[in-house]
């Protein structure tokens, strides 16, 4: 498996001063008329349709390796020993890809959430 290089995150807290909640959706839509005034230049055609193109995204907790014959003894119950230890911070993949890593958090009650900590910005693989 190759190295990555990755790139920290600064704290939510302090990355936003007070009252800019509301700058961020400003700055969104600013971006995505930025990229289509960009693409509509360089090609004539429109980028509005790639902003609607779903994609996989996976928080991946840990993984763990077994026999088929481990496997078929499972039931309801039996715990999976994961490779990672509570506290670790989880990888989040796109189509399969790992493209950043973060911490789990509670949200809206029972809810559970990912802070994202580290983006990785070369994530593709030298295959």
């Amino acid at each position: 498996m190759s190295e990555v290089e990755t790139q920290q995150l600064p704290d939510a807290d302090a990355a936003m001063p007070a009252g800019a909640g509301n700058q961020q959706s400003g700055t969104a839509d600013s971006q995505k008329s930025a990229l289509n005034e960009m693409a509509e230049n360089q090609s004539g055609r429109n980028v509005d349709a790639l902003f609607n193109v779903r994609l996989d995204v996976r928080v991946v907790l840990g993984s763990s390796r077994m026999q088929i014959s481990e496997l078929l003894e499972l039931t309801k119950g039996s715990v999976i020993e994961l490779d990672r230890k509570v506290g670790d911070p989880v990888d989040i993949t796109i189509n399969d890809r790992l493209v950043a890593r973060g911490d789990l958090v509670k949200v809206n009650g029972d809810l559970i959430g990912v802070a994202l900590r580290e983006i990785v910005k070369d994530f593709i693989s030298g295959d």
